[in-house]
């Protein structure tokens, strides 16, 4: 299957998972997993969470985000991945003057 995030229809969701501003994806979900294209503004954030049922993959597309992982501050520059395991907490912050993109994989897990 071919996705094509420039045919999804956009979501602005504000202060997503708590984080700071606006969240900004295009967005695949079905029974399986859930693909997200996003953009985060200087300043915005995902807010810190858990990931009790599933895991996620950040891939960094554009800038440079700043990964809080279980109390481990990690930077993550273009073209690089982060992993969140299942049972692990994770945060995404744009800390730049340039927005950030990425891609994010959350595959549904038993």
């Amino acid at each position: 299957m071919i996705l094509n995030f420039d045919n999804i229809e956009e979501q602005v969701i504000p202060n997503f998972k708590g984080g700071e501003k606006e969240f900004k994806t295009h967005m695949h979900v079905d029974d399986h997993c859930k693909i997200m294209r996003a953009v985060l503004e200087p300043g915005a954030s995902i807010g810190y969470h858990k990931h009790e049922t599933d895991c996620e993959i950040i891939f960094m597309l554009e800038g440079t985000g700043v990964v809080l992982c279980e109390d481990h501050r990690e930077i993550l520059p273009a073209g690089s991945c982060h992993y969140c395991p299942k049972g692990c907490s994770h945060s995404l912050r744009n800390e730049s003057d340039e927005a950030i993109a990425f891609y994010a994989v959350v595959p549904q897990q038993g």
